[in-house]
């Protein structure tokens, strides 16, 4: 830096050039209009506004380069900037006891759903709820003493692999059985003479990779000239414990030559850290515990009242002053025979041990210490046919075989006075990953206007569904074009599905159009057309492809990576560019054509009329005059 250009800010500047002192004054080379020495170059294109530089998100992502001055208006299409919505909402299971069950509902809905002709918007969207619910609900939390350890599934697994071993090993000799039975009518006649060796012939017998680690594991037969061999060892030990021994007697020693009092166990427990690896089972300990018992402790819970304590006989302080008892409060206090215990759905009782922890903070049969020395246990006996359970299963895997039911609601509600909301089980979440400019109209048109106005307002249900009945009507629809509000359950949104005459078509008629056509027309499709006009053909996916730059949104895909002695770490391995749910924003809405809901209980099977053909005496007049009027009439 020249002595003269580090304080010149002058556009105007009149200095003489002159080596060491000052430059001459330049114009910015990108043309944003600049004028500064020719030292300040470098410095100038840190801020100059037409400098190409990556966006703000390129560590999210995105490969853009632009100018400085274009950052601002590149973020609201960055395809980088994505929201994902956390709107959430609460639902109750279905047999509560603060609202008002209907079972029949439920099972006939449930009924046409299986049979495809039931598409409702709230089942849809409740059944979907019910399906992240039974994925998150999992029954190691839940029922920890009913699911199987880590050791026993390895087991199985062993035994499961042991057994496949065995049935090819069987399967290979009833086929050499076989071979040696069927006749060798055709060997004359073979060009070829195939010799097998005797090793080749024992290679059936070999033993398996699971018998070897079996024989491993086995402990081994010493013999007595093997055990001769223990004896330099042992005396390498004992030379080890004497020193150990002699340090611990100088440690504990005073200046006066006294021995300091309580240290001589701690001495002796590190001791025995050094006690050899192998002795005869007759061999007593050389080295014992005084009244200090060694204990790991890691909370307040792992503690355990050493048996040496003795407190004071009060009644207060001392807790063991009590004789107590160890009684487990179980399902065996009732005196019954084991199969007379009633049997529990995993399902409900999945549910009420998540509310139970939900209301209470806690479960009936968890450990509760009040401090070290007491500790109040209770357990709760749970009989389920599907036990044990497996170490990672969830209440979704136990359900996946079984017939389709509904366990929650079909209301939902978006605020809770019953539970705090942000620790409800009940509560599921939006989760849908969004542009930053499709935001707003998913929020306003997904969730404000149909999730939370479907139960009677946007969808319209008979008024004797309390009873069964399973008749509903959407009553709007988009002011603009007509179309159908549909929820898809393979992406779980909401979209519009146009309302448009089907015409029998026997050939593709777009993929012979043009691809720049082709390309023109998907600018009008919103984000979720586009990505299902992406899963059509090779050829839909190619269009697709050229507006995910400008329409689409691109994330990084973390994996997780181990490194030997290094530890774990998470990397971003590549980017995935997707479109988002939404689809197009819709700003108003209308009534549909459709008949009144008066019509459909003229016909309902479940509203039952009763005709009266009995006289029914009128109530009394006010005045005398009038009654006696009535009578004549009579």
């Amino acid at each position: 830096m020249h002595t003269h250009c580090r304080s010149c800010y002058n556009r105007r500047c009149g200095a003489r050039v002159k080596a060491g002192e000052c430059c001459p004054l330049v114009a910015c080379r990108l043309h944003c209009g600049a004028l500064f020495h020719l030292c300040k170059e470098d410095d100038h294109l840190l801020l100059c506004p037409g400098a190409r530089v990556p966006c703000l998100n390129a560590a999210y992502g995105c490969p853009a380069q632009l100018s400085r001055a274009q950052l601002a208006a590149h973020l609201r299409a960055c395809p980088a900037s994505a929201v994902v919505c956390c709107v959430e909402w609460n639902r109750w299971p279905a047999n509560d006891a603060h609202s008002y069950p209907s079972p029949d509902l439920h099972r006939n809905l449930m009924r046409e759903y299986e049979a495809g002709a039931c598409r409702n918007l709230d089942l849809a969207l409740a059944l979907k709820d019910q399906e992240r619910l039974f994925r998150s609900l999992k029954m190691k939390k839940l029922f920890p003493e009913l699911t199987r350890s880590a050791e026993e599934e390895e087991e199985e697994e062993e035994e499961r692999k042991r057994k496949e071993e065995e049935e090819k090993k069987q399967e290979k000799r009833k086929a050499m059985l076989e071979r040696e039975a069927a006749p060798k009518i055709w060997e004359s006649f073979s060009p070829f003479q195939v010799n097998v060796t005797p090793e080749e012939e024992d290679e059936e017998d070999e033993l398996s990779e699971l018998e070897r680690e079996a024989l491993a594991r086995k402990p081994l037969d010493v013999s007595e000239p093997r055990l001769q061999n223990f004896s330099a060892w042992e005396s390498m030990f004992s030379m080890a414990m004497g020193g150990c021994r002699e340090a611990g007697r100088n440690q504990n020693q005073a200046p006066g030559g006294t021995e300091k009092p309580g240290c001589a166990t701690l001495v002796a427990a590190d001791v025995c850290e050094v006690a050899p690896l192998w002795r005869p089972p007759t061999e007593k300990a050389a080295f014992e515990y005084g009244h200090l018992e060694p204990m790991k402790i890691v909370a307040m819970r792992t503690f355990k009242v050493p048996s040496s304590f003795s407190a004071k006989q009060n009644r207060i302080r001392n807790p063991g002053f009590y004789k107590r008892d160890t009684k487990a409060v179980d399902t065996s206090d009732l005196q019954g025979a084991p199969q007379d215990v009633p049997v529990w759905e995993e399902v409900q009782a999945s549910l009420l041990c998540s509310l139970e922890k939900e209301q209470r903070g806690h479960l009936i049969a968890e450990k509760l210490c009040t401090d070290g020395l007491l500790q109040d246990e209770g357990t709760q006996t749970f009989h389920f046919l599907s036990t044990p359970f497996a170490s990672a299963a969830c209440l979704a895997d136990l359900t996946a075989g079984r017939e389709a039911e509904l366990h929650l609601q079909l209301q939902l509600e978006s605020v809770s006075n019953r539970h705090h909301k942000a620790s409800s089980a009940f509560t599921a979440v939006c989760g849908h990953a969004v542009h930053r400019r499709e935001y707003a109209a998913h929020y306003k048109n997904a969730h404000s206007d149909i999730q939370m106005s479907v139960n009677g307002w946007f969808q319209h249900r008979c008024p004797l569904a309390y009873l069964g009945c399973t008749f509903s009507q959407t009553r709007f629809t988009p002011s603009t074009h007509q179309a159908e509000v549909v929820f898809t359950e393979d992406l779980g949104c909401f979209q519009l599905r146009p309302v448009v005459p089907t015409a029998e078509s026997r050939f593709d008629a777009l993929s012979s159009l043009p691809f720049e056509l082709l390309c023109h027309m998907a600018t009008f499709l919103d984000s979720l057309s586009l990505s299902q006009l992406a899963l059509v053909s090779r050829l839909m996916r190619q269009v697709c492809s050229t507006l995910l730059p400008t329409r689409g949104m691109v994330s990084l895909r973390w994996e997780r990576t181990v490194y030997p002695g290094r530890g774990v770490r998470w990397s971003a391995e590549h980017k995935v560019w997707h479109f988002s749910s939404s689809f197009s924003a819709v700003d108003a809405w209308k009534f549909r054509d459709i008949p009144p809901m008066s019509e459909h209980l003229s016909l309902c099977p479940y509203y039952e009329r009763q005709s009266r053909s009995e006289r029914v005496l009128l109530p009394d007049a006010k005045c005398k005059r009038q009654r006696g009027i009535y009578s004549n009439h009579q």
